[in-house]
């Protein structure tokens, strides 16, 4: 069994969004003892960093992730798409915008006000060609803090691994988890 290192201690604490504080009441320890052992002033029984670590599990385990919350079918268009595909299957899905995704990878987003603001008779145009900047992406271990942060400047945040779109969340996907 590896012991993890003081450092390996805080940055866990810190992932999972705890104090020092409720760390230590969660392990059944003193906070300064959690200070001390973060700070490499004190080597803990085994026991004790036994229950650190379990602790730390714990709260891990009630971290929600991007993972937990997306949708995995991305509905998307190419950029080769005409803009009247891309409209048609806006309006097919009930959706103001979509990805626009080429070989995997989001390069860029199309919304009903792209489609207003491009002018008359857009239709045929390609969807490059009235698209704006993608939505952000996240990795899959992302928590739900960081994708709410992203989501008060974006419509929505697609979820990649390996550089490819795997899922994406919306704002409706973060209020009904937390309903």
């Amino acid at each position: 069994m590896d012991l993890p290192t003081p450092d390996d201690l805080r940055k866990r604490r810190n992932e999972v969004g705890l104090t020092q504080s409720k760390l230590a009441e969660r392990a059944d320890v003193s906070q300064p003892l959690i200070a001390r052992v973060e700070n490499d002033d004190v080597d803990p029984r085994l026991s004790t960093l036994r229950r650190i670590v379990n602790a730390l599990d714990a709260a891990e385990g009630e971290v929600v992730r991007a993972g937990d919350l997306m949708h995995e079918d991305v509905v998307n268009v190419s950029p080769d798409h005409s803009v009247s595909e891309a409209v048609e299957l806006m309006d097919e899905e009930a959706y103001s915008q979509l990805p626009v995704i080429q070989n995997g990878v989001p390069v860029g987003s199309i919304s009903q006000s792209d489609v207003i603001h491009a002018g008359e008779n857009v239709g045929e145009l390609s969807v490059a060609e009235v698209m704006s900047e993608s939505f952000p992406t996240v990795a899959v271990d992302a928590t739900v803090d960081e994708i709410r942060n992203l989501l008060d400047h974006y419509k929505a945040v697609i979820v990649t691994e390996g550089g490819e779109a795997v899922g994406i969340i919306t704002e409706a996907d973060i209020a009904s988890h937390l309903s």
